[in-house]
């Protein structure tokens, strides 16, 4: 998988608020609840859950 210059972007928001780089790589399905649960439980959480999907995907 190459990494684009918006793949950086995307990690960049996934630290700063995890729910918007999964928005950015999914839009509006399943894995942003996911993300929002996990960001509202803990922080880290969120952020390791954001890298993967980003990775994923």
């Amino acid at each position: 998988m190459a990494v684009t210059c918006m793949d950086i972007f995307k990690f960049l928001f996934a630290v700063i608020f995890p729910p918007l780089g999964v928005f950015l790589e999914t839009g509006c399905d399943v894995h942003l609840a996911i993300c929002i649960l996990l960001t509202i439980l803990g922080y880290i959480p969120g952020i390791i859950y954001a890298v993967y999907v980003i990775v994923d995907n």
